[in-house]
C-alpha cells in the first residue's frame, strides 16, 4: 500500500526551501509542512512498517521493508526534533553525528536511517 500523503509535494518543497533560507527563524507555519513533507517522503521512497519515525508534535510515518508490527511499541522506532528531522533530510546533518549528539534516539535492529538519508538536497 502506497504512502497517504497529505502535504501537497509543491507545499512541502516550498516550506523545505523557506526553511533551509533561514532555519534559526522558521516558525511553525515553516516547520510542520516541511517536516510532514519528508516524513512521508521517506514512507514513498522507502515503504513498509519495520520502523516507525516520530517527530513530535509534527508527524510519524512508518516505513522501510521488512517484518511489520501490528500492536504495542513497535521495536523499531526513531524519535527527533522538527529543526534535527529537516538538518537529516536535507543532508546539513549526517545521521550518525546526530545518533552521538543525542539529537536522535534509535532503538532497534533496523533503525538506522543513515542510508535512507538525505531526502532532499540542500542548495
Amino acid at each position: 500500500m502506497a504512502a497517504r500523503r497529505r502535504i501537497p509535494p509543491e507545499k512541502g518543497i516550498d516550506a523545505v526551501r523557506r526553511w533551509l533560507a533561514d532555519p534559526d527563524g522558521a516558525d511553525r507555519a515553516v516547520l510542520a509542512p516541511g517536516v510532514l513533507y519528508t516524513l512521508e517522503e521517506l514512507a514513498v521512497r522507502h515503504p513498509g512498517a519495520t520502523c516507525e519515525v516520530r517527530v513530535p508534535p509534527f508527524g510519524v510515518v512508518q516505513a522501510l521493508a521488512g517484518p511489520r508490527h501490528t500492536r504495542g511499541t513497535p521495536p523499531n522506532v526513531v524519535e527527533t526534533d522538527g529543526r534535527s528531522w529537516l538538518e537529516l533530510a536535507t543532508g546539513r546533518l549526517s545521521w550518525d553525528l546526530a545518533v552521538a549528539q543525542g539529537r536522535v534516539l534509535a532503538s532497534g535492529e533496523r533503525s538506522d536511517l543513515g542510508p535512507f538519508l538525505p531526502l532532499v538536497r540542500a542548495g
